[in-house]
C-alpha cells in the first residue's frame, strides 16, 4: 500500500470511539488526512461500496481500502513510524497488542451499547452530535428519520434491558483494568505511550469526557448524559484516561510527512 503524495481519506462517523482511535494515530504521527463523517445508518450503502463492509473507520489511499481501526493502525505503523505507537521489544509489543484486542472487543462494544441506550432516547441531541457538519435539510431529514434509524442501531448494538446492565458491569472492568495495569509512568505496555494506551483511552472516551474537542459532548447536555458522564467521573480509570488524552492527544493535524519506504 504506498501512502507517499495520496491523500489519505478517513471515512468516520462524526463521534465514534473507534474512528477516534484513527484519528488519535494520524495525528500523533502528524499525517494530513480528510475526514469524511457519514450518519449512521444512513452510511451503510456508501460504506459496504467503498469497503464490503457496514462499520467504520474505514481508510482509502487511491484505490487502496483498509476497514478497520487495528488494521488501519496497523497499516498507518507501517508507513509512518515516527513516533511509534508499537513497542520495538518482542514482549511489551505483544502485550499492547493484546490490550488493544481487549479494549476493542470486550470493552468499546459494552461502551457503545450503554451509551448509545441513552442517546437514542434523546433523538434531538443526537442528531446535534452525529449530523453537526451536515446542511441543514440534511440534518432536519436525519430527525426525521430518527424512529426508523433507531430502531437499527438498537437491533445492531444489541441494546435492550439485560445487555445494557452487563454491559454497565464490562465498562467498570475496563475502567478496573487501566487503574490497576499502569505502570509507574502512568503506561499500560511498557515506560512510554504505546497503541495500548490509546485504544483504551479512546475506547473509554466515551464515559470520561476527555478533554478534546474530537470526543467532548456537545454543550448544553441533557440530564441523562451528565448521568452517564456522573457515573464514571470519579473513577481512577476515567482519570488515567483524562490524563492520557491531556498529555499525549494532538489538538490538530501538522502537515504530511513522508511514509516510509
Amino acid at each position: 500500500m504506498c501512502m507517499d503524495g495520496g491523500r489519505l481519506e478517513l471515512h468516520q462517523f462524526l463521534y465514534s470511539h473507534y474512528n477516534e482511535k484513527v484519528r488519535w494515530a494520524l495525528d500523533f504521527k502528524s499525517v494530513s488526512h480528510t475526514r469524511i463523517s457519514h450518519l449512521p445508518g444512513p452510511h451503510m450503502a456508501a460504506i459496504r461500496t467503498l469497503a464490503g463492509v457496514s462499520r467504520t473507520p474505514i481508510l482509502r489511499v487511491g484505490g487502496v481500502v483498509v476497514a478497520g481501526s487495528a488494521d488501519i493502525i496497523d497499516v498507518i505503523e507501517g508507513h509512518y513510524p515516527e513516533p511509534p505507537l508499537y513497542p520495538a521489544d518482542a514482549e511489551p509489543r505483544k502485550t499492547a497488542l493484546a490490550v488493544q484486542t481487549f479494549f476493542d472487543e470486550e470493552i468499546a462494544p459494552a461502551v457503545s451499547r450503554v451509551l448509545f441506550g441513552e442517546l437514542l432516547k434523546e433523538p434531538a441531541y443526537l442528531c446535534r452530535m452525529l449530523a453537526s457538519e451536515k446542511p441543514l435539510f440534511t440534518r432536519l431529514t436525519y430527525r426525521a428519520t430518527q424512529p426508523a434509524i433507531r430502531q437499527v442501531m438498537r437491533r445492531m448494538m444489541g441494546i435492550d434491558e439485560g445487555s445494557v446492565a452487563t454491559a454497565r458491569r464490562t465498562i467498570r472492568a475496563g475502567l478496573d483494568h487501566v487503574a490497576a495495569l499502569a505502570g509507574p509512568e502512568g503506561y499500560l505496555a511498557g515506560n512510554r505511550f504505546t497503541v495500548a494506551d490509546l485504544s483504551a483511552a479512546a475506547l473509554l472516551a466515551p464515559a470520561c469526557n476527555p478533554p478534546h474537542p474530537d470526543m467532548q459532548f456537545p454543550q448544553p447536555r441533557p440530564a441523562r448524559v451528565d448521568a452517564w458522564l456522573n457515573e464514571w467521573a470519579d473513577h481512577p480509570g476515567a482519570a488515567w484516561v483524562r490524563s492520557i488524552y491531556a498529555k499525549h492527544r494532538p489538538q490538530r493535524v501538522l502537515p504530511l510527512r513522508v511514509a516510509a519506504n
